[in-house]
């Protein structure tokens, strides 16, 4: 949904770096936590998915930092 996309913090790729619009759209991914609301998060690619499953929380932490930053603004 563009309004969440518009709303996300970083303008990079949170797993590599890059810049989301480097290869092309950006993946959207929803996280689904139990107990929490779902989170949008941004990928330049699919392959990057796979390394974010495999510690959410350290890559979550990265998003939430840069939203708090952004609001600080």
């Amino acid at each position: 949904d563009e309004k969440a996309q518009a709303a996300y913090p970083l303008a990079t790729c949170v797993v590599s770096g890059d810049k989301l619009t480097e290869m092309g759209k950006p993946v959207e991914y929803v996280y689904k936590q139990a107990g929490k609301p779902d989170r949008l998060v941004l990928f330049c690619c699919k392959d990057c998915i796979k390394d974010f499953e495999s510690d959410p929380a350290k890559y979550l932490k990265k998003i939430d930092e840069a939203a708090a930053a952004k609001a600080k603004k």
